[in-house]
């Protein structure tokens, strides 16, 4: 199963659920089953390293951003995940709006009726409170998922 987590930028809070999922899943033993990957829905990051206070604070917690770069999101994408998770409601109306004709993948909010804030304009805390949402959300979606069938897609 291929599963996207998409924010605005992808540079903070996806690429923190991305590495987190993917370490998550690994530590399961189920990593075999799963896919991860994140993306933006603007371009302004492109080519470049995730916020360096994500970086930070996916760090201490040990998990690695070494080789992510940001992208942003294609129409492939849309055909190739199995299901894309954003990050806030802003994110998933625009996800919505970008959706290509036809295509059915489910999208819906990564932590269910809540969001996870986007720290960007706010100080260490927010970062802080971000992987610590993230951590439950992964945790969260692995367990969901774990009894789901294994998808052909």
């Amino acid at each position: 199963m291929r599963i996207l987590f998409v924010d605005a930028g992808n540079y903070c809070r996806s690429p923190a659920a991305e590495t987190v999922a993917r370490t998550h899943a690994a530590r399961a033993g189920v990593s075999d089953r799963f896919s991860f990957g994140s993306a933006g829905l603007k371009d302004k990051h492109a080519g470049d390293t995730a916020d360096p206070r994500t970086i930070e604070a996916c760090r201490v917690r040990g998990y690695g951003l070494d080789d992510f770069r940001c992208r942003e999101i294609t129409a492939h994408d849309f055909a190739d995940a199995n299901l894309i998770l954003a990050m806030d409601r802003e994110n998933l109306a625009a996800l919505e709006a970008r959706r290509p004709d036809g295509n059915r993948t489910p999208i819906r909010l990564f932590l269910g009726e809540h969001e996870v804030p986007d720290p960007y304009f706010g100080d260490t805390d927010g970062f802080d409170t971000m992987m610590e949402q993230i951590e439950a959300g992964a945790a969260s979606l692995l367990s969901h998922l774990a009894d789901a069938p294994a998808s052909g897609r």
